[in-house]
Formats: C-alpha cells, sequence, structure tokens
C-alpha cells in the first residue's frame, strides 16, 4: 500500500480511485483547504493594520478629492427655488417667476446667513458675483413685485445671461465645470464650451511647464547622479559606505532647512554671487539673478532630487561584475563600445526607476517652487494650494489635483507598457 504524505497523517489508500483521507478520516482536500485558509487568515490579520492604514491616510483622501472636484452644493442647497424653477425650465430664458424665486431665496439666504457662501460659489464661474449676492441679500426684503425690474433696478447685472448661464450650472450639486477651468475653458450663455480668455490661460500652461521642468530636472539627475553611482559601486566597499553619507546626508535635513540654505547661496548678495565676482567672473555691478526665478527651483529641486536617482542606480551597478566589461574590452570593443553595449544595459532598470521615482517626485514638489521660485518659478502644486489655503476653492484644487494624478498614472502606465514594471529596481 502506498501513503502520502502532506502534513496530517494519511490513512492508505485502498485502491487508485479511493479518496485519500486523514488519519483521523476527513477528506484529504478538505483538510489541505482549510489549512491554507488558516494561512490565509493569518496573513491577513498580520497585513491588516497597515491595511487600514493604507486605506485611511491614501484611498479615502483621493477619493473625497474626485468626489469634491465635481461635487459643489453651496449654490444649490440655499437656492432651493431657483434650483426647482431651473429644472421645471431647462433652456428658457429667466421670467418674472425665476426672479420671484430668486428674491424668495436672497430672503431665507439672508436668514440663514448663507449669502456669500451662494455668491462665492457663483463667483468660481465668474467674477465679482459674490459681492452682487451679498448686497442684493441685504435689501431682498425691500423687493417687490415686479421682481424682475425690482432686480434690474437694483443692479443691472441681475439681467446679464452669463450670470444666468452660471447659475443654472450651480443649480446642480454636480459639475464638470471645475475640470473645464482647470483646462482653460468655460461655457458661454449659450452653454457651448469655448475657450477663456488670452489672459485668463494660466492652468495649462503650467501643468506644461511642470511636466517640462520636471523633465529637465529628471535629466540633469541622471547625467549628474549616474557617475556618482558608478563611483561608488565599483569603489572598495568601505570607501563607498563612507562616501554613501554624503548622499544620505540630505535625508537626516529638513527639506524647510535644504531649501533656506539655498536662498542664502542664490541670492544677490549671497555666497554664490559673491564668489563669482571676487574671482573676476562677473561685475559687482551684474550679479546673476539665481533666485526667484526658474534658476533658483532648478538647482534647488536638483539638489533635493538628486539622492533619489542615485540610490536606485547604486542598487543596479554594485552587482554587476567588473569582468564583464573586461572582457568585452579584451574581445577587441573600445570602451565606449563595451561601456553602451556591455554595462549601459544592466543598468536600465535602475535608471528607469530612478527617473520614474524624480520625475513624480518633480511634479508634486511645492515647497521648493514656493519659497525659491518666486512667480515665474512656480509649478501646477503650488495653484493647488493657492486654492486651498486662500481662495478656498477646494473644488477647483480637487480638479487640477485629479488632473495631476491621472497625467501621473498615464506616465507610469506608458512606462509599463514601453519598458515593463516588472524591470524596474529600486534596491
Amino acid at each position: 500500500m502506498a501513503y502520502i504524505s502532506a502534513g496530517d497523517d494519511i490513512a492508505p489508500a485502498t485502491s487508485p480511485s479511493s479518496e485519500l483521507v486523514t488519519k483521523d478520516g476527513r477528506s484529504l482536500k478538505r483538510a489541505l483547504a482549510a489549512s491554507q485558509g488558516r494561512q490565509k487568515r493569518r496573513a491577513l490579520f498580520l497585513v491588516l493594520p497597515l491595511l487600514l492604514f493604507i486605506v485611511v491616510a491614501f484611498v479615502m483622501p483621493i477619493g473625497q478629492l474626485l468626489i469634491r472636484s465635481v461635487h459643489n452644493d453651496a449654490f444649490s442647497a440655499n437656492m432651493p427655488g431657483l434650483k426647482a424653477w431651473f429644472e421645471e425650465n431647462p433652456v428658457s430664458p429667466p421670467d418674472e417667476a425665476a426672479y420671484a424665486a430668486l428674491v424668495m431665496d436672497l430672503r431665507q439666504a439672508k436668514i440663514n446667513k448663507t449669502a456669500a457662501l451662494v455668491g462665492t460659489r457663483a463667483n468660481y464661474d465668474l467674477s465679482g458675483t459674490r459681492s452682487l449676492f451679498t448686497a442684493a441679500a441685504r435689501r431682498a426684503d425691500d423687493l417687490g413685485p415686479p421682481y424682475r425690474q425690482a432686480m434690474l433696478d437694483l443692479d443691472t447685472r441681475w439681467g446679464d445671461p452669463a450670470l444666468w448661464q452660471v447659475m443654472r450650472g450651480a443649480s446642480s450639486p454636480y459639475t464638470a465645470n471645475f475640470y473645464l477651468a482647470a483646462i482653460d475653458m468655460t461655457r458661454d450663455d449659450a452653454g457651448r464650451i469655448v475657450r477663456v480668455e488670452e489672459d485668463r490661460r494660466i492652468y495649462v500652461s503650467h501643468f506644461v511647464k511642470t511636466f517640462v521642468f520636471s523633465a529637465v530636472i529628471t535629466l540633469i539627475c541622471l547625467i549628474l547622479g549616474y557617475p556618482v553611482a558608478h563611483l561608488l559601486a565599483t569603489l572598495p566597499i568601505g570607501k563607498s559606505n563612507l562616501l554613501m553619507i554624503l548622499v544620505l546626508l540630505p535625508f537626516w535635513t529638513s527639506l524647510l532647512v535644504r531649501t533656506t540654505s539655498w536662498m542664502v547661496l542664490l541670492q544677490e548678495q549671497g555666497v554664490v554671487n559673491s564668489t563669482l565676482v571676487a574671482a573676476g567672473v562677473i561685475d559687482d555691478s551684474n550679479r546673476l539673478p539665481l533666485i526667484y526665478n526658474e534658476t533658483g527651483t532648478l538647482i534647488a529641486m536638483v539638489h533635493i532630487l538628486l539622492p533619489f536617482m542615485i540610490l536606485p542606480l547604486y542598487s543596479v551597478m554594485r552587482p554587476i561584475k567588473p569582468h564583464y566589461v573586461r572582457a568585452a574590452r579584451s574581445l577587441g570593443a573600445s570602451s565606449w563600445t563595451a561601456f553602451r553595449q556591455v554595462y549601459l544595459p544592466q543598468t536600465l532598470p535602475g535608471m528607469g526607476a530612478g527617473a520614474l521615482l524624480v520625475f513624480i517626485l518633480g511634479v508634486g514638489y511645492y515647497i521648493t517652487p514656493a519659497l525659491v521660485g518666486g512667480a515665474s518659478g512656480q509649478m501646477i502644486s503650488n495653484l493647488i494650494a493657492y486654492h486651498m489655503q486662500e481662495s478656498l476653492n477646494w473644488s477647483m484644487a480637487a480638479a487640477l489635483a485629479a488632473i495631476l494624478l491621472v497625467a501621473v498614472l498615464l506616465l507610469y502606465w506608458l512606462y509599463d507598457r514601453l519598458v515593463g514594471i516588472d524591470n524596474l529596481k529600486l534596491g
């Protein structure tokens, strides 16, 4: 008789067709399934705290961001009468009933003290309307029939078709207008999607500048980091570890401290300009503008992000055996050919990992461009922070952040298609 060992004591198989059972008479198949189930549950309990942390700290905020970018009920929740009129008259121009509903809602908004909230929501789509709503709410009790004429006497802008188009769009809590504004588009009086005026097109140019700037920073980090990583990988381990401390040292210093240090170094009376003047390279009256512009942002961000390029490259270069290149040289290849055909291909996973890491970090950087970039050196992250902290247009900030997130995910997908995420090596 044959016996089968599978962790539990197995009873002998009496015939080829009989079912295998454990010593206590249970089915072997069910016993194995139960054992695997216990292992999976144990593994789940071990990773459950990390899973909950990811859900609370990562998934939920992103979900709220995506909802906020298309949902804003500040107008619809506080103007129920006008909202109902828009639902009954989806394309009709405003009549006396529409103005009557507007006046009733303004009276209630005055009581509830929500007129500023309503005006702020309308002001997101049409500048100057916040004061229009607050002023009308203060005098709403004095406005009597005919309501249309009373509103026009109060302010002629209440007859503007553009204003009514904005209110019609804001009467729904869900809207795509914030995404339209994020790509410098808007709706005209007839509801058609058109580009905004030339002097108001700021978001697309900031998106383009952000991605181009991040690509340039990534390229510079690759050019500077590749020889450093190669040096660290080829030195004896003792010297390599000593020099690695210099690479890791910036991680032990606050990002704010590193950024403000560059402000001291790069200002017109700073160390860099003063050294160049002392060396006679430039004249004292023609000091270089190295801060509060794109140059300052570029220098500071390259310094901050360079370790993120060196470390993945070093982790890939260290295991490469030096005799590969020596073998190529012994077969007649030049130094450049041996490097290009033998050494460089083996470092591509590290180059891809470093480039992807530096690019994604560069796209979302906020503190460094805000401090050393000035008006010309800021990126899309600074506009997101502006809407979050100053204009308080959180829906607009969420729309910009969502577009940035989708763009990064598309680049990640494109990298996976061209190179393959499986070939990515971070260490």
